[in-house]
């Protein structure tokens, strides 16, 4: 019998508001433990809770950027359990009425093992906000706990079941990553905590209605340990259906470095939250007026610029992939296009030469002392023949260290193309009368010998010489 995965996500993104969700305390990351505090996120008896607007407005932002629908009319609930992250003993957050509900997440290009995926939607449920917890830090015997996380405003996406296969799921977090980096709502550095995900998986017969048993993997800190607890637990749940057994509904950890999934708790003993109204704050109430303002200056999704840079520009859908996969990607690459003649030219540039020596170097882009208009300037120097596609390597690598001008290195080093056809003829003639084996076998209907003569000629011109007149003018010769 054949088994299929069936896969839903929550992942929890931290938004990048400059106070707390319910205080005026900082929104900072790496500050000293217990610094953004005070009587409301530390939860103090009478401290009351004020809600934070720009908290709201990203919210309502970052579902609009999944096609969500928004509630004119939502609350705020109170989620009650007993634990050191949470000091009142219980969190605000929403229970039945969320900010936004429904909507989609398009997901395309290649999951995380490179195999190319069917692009489809990947359906949203809702995405309510809350107040995140504090950090916990375990120690041996000891635990400290830093509160400057507590009272952060935290979403908590959830999806549709839709996705059933670990590169689906993987896809679908680079891409809900990518909609609110380009909404701007949230840095969704995971290596800060800024984005999480629990994950819940079951597997059924294939042809199978009916949901198999949902096991939840908590606290995932990466797309890697996404992608590989989803492959871990998959095979696991169809090992033991296959042997038998039966899946009993339960919460479990991911050990990375066992590369295995352990059990946490059991349904059994699974949280009752008793959720209930918090008498402390008003609801959230959307005037048609001010959803209608933050549609109109909504930024262009990720998907939509993907779509724009290959009917606009000619790129090949995987290129216009690849450079909108990050924001500044595309920013740069519309930057660098201005002017040219050769939008697939400069695309295979940011593609290759730029993202893989930063790549290399271990660099973020805006570390680069490459910018756009350099790296237009470079291409243009190809498309006007100054400058051949090879030489332009060696510029580029020289500019990347540098952070020179490619107009100033192609000056000083001397490295204009020759496209003088006397001075090539010379060349051409002199490789003729030294390599008579390739030419005979040329002449013989060998056509790719001239390949070797090709490269000789560059190779006496140091690689100045312009490529396509080589070609023409020993075609000439040979022909001839």
């Amino acid at each position: 019998m054949k088994y299929e995965a069936v896969i839903g996500l929550e992942v929890h993104t931290e938004l990048n508001t400059q106070t707390k969700i319910f205080c005026g305390c900082r929104n900072q990351f790496g500050a000293e433990p217990n610094t953004n505090v005070c009587p409301v996120c530390l939860g103090y008896p009478g401290s009351l809770p004020v809600m934070n607007r720009e908290a709201i407005r990203k919210t309502i932002i970052a579902g609009l950027m999944c096609g969500c629908d928004i509630a004119a009319y939502s609350k705020w609930d109170r989620k009650n359990y007993y634990y050191p992250d949470m000091p009142k003993n219980y969190q605000i957050s929403q229970f039945d009425l969320p900010i936004c509900l429904g909507g989609v997440v398009p997901i395309a290009g290649k999951g995380f093992s490179g195999e190319p995926l069917d692009e489809r939607d990947i359906g949203i449920t809702r995405i309510h906000l809350e107040e995140d917890v504090a950090k916990s830090t375990h120690l041996g015997k000891f635990s400290g706990v830093d509160f400057n996380r507590a009272g952060v405003p935290l979403m908590e996406i959830v999806s549709e079941p839709d996705m059933h296969t670990p590169d689906e799921a993987y896809a679908y977090l680079v891409a809900l990553k990518q909609a609110m980096e380009y909404a701007g709502v949230s840095d969704c550095d995971m290596e800060k905590g800024q984005m999480r995900c629990d994950v819940n998986v079951s597997v059924r017969p294939v042809g199978q209605v009916e949901l198999g048993t949902k096991i939840e993997i908590k606290n995932l800190n990466s797309f890697r340990s996404a992608h590989r607890s989803l492959e871990y637990e998959i095979e696991r749940q169809t090992e033991e259906l296959e042997d038998g057994g039966r899946m009993y509904q339960e919460t479990r950890r991911w050990d990375d470095a066992a590369g295995m999934t352990t059990v946490m708790r059991t349904k059994e003993s699974a949280h009752d939250y008793r959720y209930f109204p918090d008498p402390d704050l008003m609801p959230v109430e959307v005037s048609a007026e001010w959803l209608e303002e933050l549609r109109g200056g909504l930024a262009e999704t990720p998907y939509v610029r993907r779509d724009r840079f290959v009917a606009e520009y000619g790129v090949t859908p995987y290129a216009a992939h690849v450079l909108t996969l990050e924001q500044g990607t595309a920013d740069y690459f519309e930057v660098a296009v201005k002017g040219r003649k050769s939008p697939k030219i400069v695309a295979n540039w940011i593609q290759t030469e730029l993202l893989g020596a930063l790549s290399k170097g271990g660099h973020a882009l805006a570390e680069s002392l490459v910018s756009a208009e350099a790296l237009s300037e470079l291409v243009g120097l190809i498309e006007a023949n100054t400058i051949s596609g090879k030489i332009a390597k060696d510029v580029f690598a020289e500019m990347f260290e540098s952070g020179k001008a490619a107009k100033a290195i192609v000056k000083e080093k001397g490295l204009e193309q020759v496209t003088d056809t006397g001075a090539i003829e010379g060349l051409v003639d002199a490789a003729i009368a030294a390599n008579p084996k390739p030419v005979g076998e040329y002449q013989d209907g060998n056509k790719k010998a001239v390949q070797f003569l090709v490269g000789q000629v560059m190779k006496a011109s140091r690689g100045k010489a312009n490529p396509q007149m080589v070609v023409q003018l020993l075609k000439q010769r040979l022909d001839g």
